[in-house]
């Protein structure tokens, strides 16, 4: 063995990709439960139990928190999400059109309400219309109105999604149809509209979950007692009983349509990803 052999070091093994993700995720575990802990030592979970979870207040507040608020926010967002899946759509082929001045007023509308936030527009349908067209009335009164804000904000996203689902589908489709006698129009309606919601049914539910949440926006356009949404509901029993109880059941009733909802955009999802493969 020569003396340069003999100084030779083995080289020091450090820790491999994997291993160094695996420490990284027990760090950020223990960082976690370690905030929970700390949460649940320090916390004074009886003025938390008595100003949250009084079970008087929570019984008051059945059956009208689902027959009545649940059911508006149900309706408010069902009739937003309608509109705003028929005007998105029509904007979306707008945007789509090769004639220039509605490509540049669908572009304008998608702008203009993708950066106002919802409350403006809320504000805007509740006071600046009968302001601009005196003795003007929206149909269906507070619900139209709730309908058509809420339309208005859904279908400037919407109608990207839709843009974006139309052109995900192969032009070979259209080329098909021609080629089979379907007239442009015929061939949008019939062959490429339906293959695109397929694909963008996740993202439109995801959406329908977002004006669940802005329906609690209806309170700007001044409600009467029978019209009141959940947030609107719990706030006002709040109020009467100096306590936030109603506040966490309306939140509660909440989830019990966002957390399905959740479930079925992730199913789709995973769906369509499995129909990509």
């Amino acid at each position: 063995m020569t003396g340069t052999d003999q100084h030779v070091q083995p080289k020091k093994k450090g820790l491999t990709r994997r291993q160094k993700r695996g420490v990284s995720r027990g760090v950020q575990y223990a960082v976690f439960v370690a905030a929970v802990i700390a949460f649940a030592v320090l916390a004074d979970w009886d003025r938390l139990r008595n100003q949250f979870a009084q079970q008087d207040i929570a019984e008051q507040m059945f059956p009208d928190v689902i027959t009545l608020a649940l059911k508006n926010t149900v309706l408010y967002t069902v009739t937003g999400f309608a509109v705003g899946l028929a005007l998105g759509m029509v904007i979306a082929l707008m945007r789509l059109s090769s004639v220039g001045p509605y490509r540049w007023l669908a572009g304008v509308y998608i702008e203009i309400f993708r950066g106002l936030p919802a409350l403006l527009i809320f504000i805007f349908i509740g006071v600046a219309v009968p302001l601009a067209f005196p003795g003007t009335e929206i149909p269906g009164g507070t619900y139209g109105k709730v309908a058509l804000a809420l339309g208005l904000v859904a279908a400037a996203y919407m109608a990207e999604t839709i843009r974006a689902g139309i052109q995900a589908v192969p032009k070979g489709q259209m080329e098909a149809a021609r080629s089979l006698g379907f007239s442009p129009a015929r061939a949008m309606v019939s062959i490429i509209i339906p293959q695109a919601f397929r694909i963008i049914l996740p993202p439109l539910t995801n959406e329908l979950v977002l004006l669940f949440k802005d329906s609690s926006l209806v309170l700007f356009l001044g409600v009467t007692l029978e019209e009141r949404e959940l947030s609107k509901y719990g706030r006002d029993l709040a109020s009467q009983t100096a306590n936030s109880t109603p506040i966490l059941v309306a939140g509660l009733c909440y989830l019990l349509v966002t957390i399905p909802l959740g479930f079925v955009v992730r199913r789709l999802e995973a769906k369509a990803q499995e129909a990509v493969k």
